[in-house]
C-alpha cells in the first residue's frame, strides 16, 4: 500500500478527531513530534504523495505516446516552460527511466513539475548531439547545466579534420538523408533531402550558399556548434560519408556527387569517402 493510501485509511478510521502524533509515529516513522508539528508533517506528506501520484500519471501518458526510436526530447511544466532537454537512442525507454518510481525521492523540485514532453526523432547520433545542444541554447531549460558553445580547444580533434565539411547521415525518415554542414568558423546546418534526388536541385543550392556565406559580425541565431561535428568525425563518425566543399565549384557539382551517393545501396553500411584523391 502506498504511503498516501495508508495515511488516508488511518485518517478515515480515526474519524473527526485524528491523532496526528500516532499517524506521524506509525506511518511516517517520526516519534515524539508535538501535536501541531505532527499535523503539519502528515498534511505535507499527503501533499507530496498527491504530487507523486500526479507525476506518475503524467509519466504514464508521456511514455505511452513516446516512440521507441532515437531522438531529442524536451520536458515541460504546466505553463509550457522547458525544464529539461535530453537525447536518447530509445525515447520511450529513456522517458520511462525518468518516471521510474524509484527516482521520485531523488528528483529535484523542478523535475517533479514535469507535465508534458515533446520530441524530435533523429536518424543518427550526430543529429541528436547537434539538436540537443541547439535546443539547450535556445530554450535555456532550468535543469540543464548551462554552458557556453563548444570549443575545439577543449576537444582532442586532429587538425586535419577541422575543415569545412558536408556529412551525410541517416534520417529518421526512411527515404531521406540528413546533410550536416560544418564550417571552421563554427557555423553548422542540417538539411533533410530525399534519397530519390527529387529535392537536390533546391537543396544543393541551399547548401552551397551556406558554405559561401560568412559568419555574422554580431553573433548568429544559433550557437556555433561545428566543433561537435568535428569531434564526432574524429571518434564515432570516423567512417562517415562526407564531402569536401573545396572540391565543389558549383551547386551542380554537389548535385552530381550526392545523386551518385544516394543511389548507392551500401550508403551507411560501409565507408564512402568522397574527399579529393580517394575512391569511394
Amino acid at each position: 500500500m502506498l504511503l498516501r493510501d495508508k495515511l488516508l485509511a488511518r485518517l478515515a478510521d480515526m474519524g473527526a478527531a485524528p491523532d496526528y502524533q500516532r499517524l506521524a509515529a506509525d506511518v511516517l516513522g517520526i516519534r515524539n513530534a508535538p501535536p501541531e508539528l505532527a499535523r503539519r508533517l502528515v498534511t505535507q506528506a499527503l501533499v507530496v504523495e498527491d504530487r507523486r501520484a500526479a507525476w506518475a500519471r503524467v509519466g504514464e501518458r508521456i511514455c505511452r505516446d513516446a516512440p521507441a526510436t532515437p531522438g531529442v526530447y524536451v520536458l515541460k511544466d504546466d505553463d509550457d516552460r522547458p525544464i529539461y532537454v535530453g537525447k536518447a537512442v530509445n525515447l520511450r525507454r529513456r522517458l520511462r527511466a525518468h518516471f521510474a518510481g524509484r527516482r521520485w525521492r531523488a528528483l529535484t523540485a523542478e523535475m517533479t513539475r514535469v507535465a508534458d514532453a515533446e520530441w524530435i526523432e533523429v536518424g543518427s547520433e550526430l543529429e541528436a548531439l547537434l539538436r540537443e545542444a541547439s535546443l539547450i541554447h535556445e530554450l535555456t531549460p532550468t535543469v540543464n547545466v548551462q554552458v557556453g558553445a563548444p570549443e575545439l580547444g577543449t576537444r582532442e580533434v586532429p587538425r586535419s579534420i577541422v575543415r569545412d565539411v558536408l556529412v551525410v547521415v541517416p534520417s529518421a525518415e526512411p527515404e531521406s538523408v540528413e546533410l550536416v554542414g560544418a564550417c571552421v568558423d563554427g557555423r553548422w546546418m542540417i538539411q533533410r533531402t530525399r534519397r530519390s534526388g527529387a529535392d537536390l536541385a533546391v537543396h544543393t543550392q541551399r547548401v552551397m550558399r551556406f558554405f559561401r556565406s560568412v559568419l555574422p559580425r554580431r553573433g548568429q541565431p544559433s550557437p556555433p556548434l561545428a566543433p561537435i561535428v568535428f569531434s564526432w568525425l574524429a571518434r564515432q563518425g570516423s567512417g562517415a560519408t562526407r564531402l569536401d566543399p573545396r572540391d565543389l565549384r558549383h551547386a551542380r557539382d554537389l548535385r552530381i556527387r550526392l545523386a551518385a551517393l544516394l543511389r548507392d545501396d551500401s550508403l551507411f553500411h560501409e565507408r564512402l569517402d568522397q574527399r579529393a584523391g580517394t575512391e569511394p
